[in-house]
């Protein structure tokens, strides 16, 4: 199914129903600031073993992302120091993925994990779904070594590809190509690990 939305008003009703979808285990491919990306709820256990199969990541070693809408809820779930906080502050929303220490608050799921990564896209669709569900989203884009380009950023080939495996895919209009900068605050000092749409302030 494909859902048009727009990033300048998204429609309340249909935010609404997205919400509804990811509470009860369904999955979406979502816009956000940079890529096209899956999400589902961070409480649903089987959502996140599906999108680490399809991206064909170990789920123990992956570097999962969540989708969170302010930064009051980034402390539920992970770590932040006076440091990552200013950084976010000034840097969120914004095409950055910050990684933090996860705290104990963490769903069952992700218990195991050391570390985990915050996005706060600057894309109203994405910050609307979040903010509706009530907690953050887990993510993670739909790249793979063997798409074209069209299939990862036009919506309708997008859904051509995957409609028959997630239950949403929104069309926000045509995504990048450049991925988030992914910030390690886990140190120290915070460092770029990967380079990518973002440049900090």
């Amino acid at each position: 199914m494909l859902i048009k939305l727009y990033e300048d008003n998204p429609n309340p009703a249909e935010i609404r129903r997205i919400a509804g979808i990811l509470r009860n285990g369904g999955i979406i491919i979502l816009p956000t600031d940079t890529v096209y990306a899956f999400g589902c709820d961070i409480f649903n256990g089987a959502g996140v073993e599906f999108i680490a199969k399809i991206k064909n990541h170990d789920l123990r070693r992956s570097n999962l992302s969540f989708i969170c809408h302010q930064l009051s809820e980034v402390s539920e779930y992970a770590k932040m120091d006076d440091t990552a906080f200013m950084l976010m502050k000034k840097n969120l929303p914004g095409p950055f993925t910050f990684i933090l220490n996860g705290s104990s608050k963490l769903p069952k799921l992700f218990k195991n994990k050391k570390t985990v990564g915050i996005r706060m896209p600057k894309n109203n669709i994405a910050l609307e779904i979040v903010r509706e569900l009530g907690n953050p989203m887990m993510t993670s884009s739909i790249f793979t070594d063997e798409d074209t380009t069209e299939y990862i950023t036009d919506p309708e080939l997008i859904e051509e590809k995957y409609g028959h495996q997630v239950d949403l895919v929104i069309d926000g209009g045509f995504g990048g190509l450049v991925h988030s900068t992914i910030v390690d605050c886990t140190a120290d000092e915070p460092e770029i690990v990967r380079a990518g749409a973002g440049e900090l302030v």
